[in-house]
């Protein structure tokens, strides 16, 4: 329960960061493009890092977030960062995500990132994400073929995958579910492609899994500067993080087909209209 330490400890570590700072223009692009107004985020936790700040971006560009989550202690943690950055959010305690708590078409953006795994009945989150929105649904999930993926369940974190259920990382299953309630996609493709792999745990922590036992490169990725944080960004701290940060996106950038970029992209999505 890694998300816990998260709640008051905001170093992230780069890897986090940057996958914020992608996903951050990516949906700032589509809520322009598409004039979203009105969003649900469900669940709020997927990523790594701290819980419940996904869509910021959006929120601070004058949006209005709702935010779901099924757990009450999360939550509470998440109210709490969201007053430290002094912006307005709804967020709802819910107990399953088989049957949202809202309306019919309620909201220009249903989305969520990395969180189907972990759910007991994913296919009826997906159902209730198109059910309540009237423009868009977006999903990301953890991409499969990707070198640090599949190093992270054959060797360093094998007991991990035994806690979820992978099914919902094949993006075909997803789209065949929004397909039966109605989903028209306009978009598919591959996020977070920085140059280096996706183990979803601090580079000195791979090392250790590893058996690679070397000062220098421990304290490379542990020492003095390797603090990485996205609030830190959020609350003005350090202003030029995010310049900082993306000067590793060029292969995010590079004008190539996702498809080819899927053999080392970190998430792999696909946006909907509904209706």
């Amino acid at each position: 329960m890694t998300w816990n330490k998260y709640l008051t400890d905001y170093n992230e570590g780069l890897g986090v960061v940057y996958e914020r700072f992608i996903l951050n223009d990516y949906l700032l692009g589509v809520a322009d493009k598409y004039n979203i107004q009105t969003v649900l985020e469900a669940p709020l936790y997927g990523m790594a890092g701290v819980s419940g700040i996904n869509s910021y971006c959006l929120a601070k560009s004058g949006r209005n977030i709702t935010l779901i989550d099924d757990n009450a202690e999360r939550l509470k943690g998440v109210q709490q960062i969201w007053a430290e950055l002094d912006t307005s959010v709804n967020v709802i305690y819910h107990a399953d995500y088989v049957n949202l708590p809202f309306d019919d078409n309620t909201f220009d953006l249903a989305w969520e990132w990395a969180g189907l795994w972990y759910l007991p009945d994913a296919k009826s989150l997906l159902q209730e994400l198109a059910r309540v929105s009237r423009k868009l649904v977006f999903i990301a999930m953890p991409n499969n073929w990707q070198v640090g993926y599949l190093l992270r369940k054959y060797v360093i974190d094998q007991q991990f995958f035994q806690t979820i259920d992978e099914r919902w990382v094949n993006m075909s299953l997803i789209k065949n579910v929004l397909q039966s309630e109605g989903v028209t996609f306009v978009d598919e493709g591959v996020l977070d492609v920085p140059p280096w792999p996706d183990t979803v745990m601090p580079a000195a922590e791979v090392l250790k899994r590893l058996g690679i036992r070397s000062k220098a490169l421990n304290e490379r990725f542990t020492g003095e500067g390797w603090q990485w944080s996205t609030m830190a960004y959020y609350l003005n701290e350090q202003p030029s993080l995010h310049e900082e940060v993306m000067k590793y996106a060029w292969l995010d950038h590079a004008p190539l087909p996702w498809q080819i970029k899927l053999v080392w992209a970190h998430h792999h999505y696909v946006l909907g209209t509904v209706g």
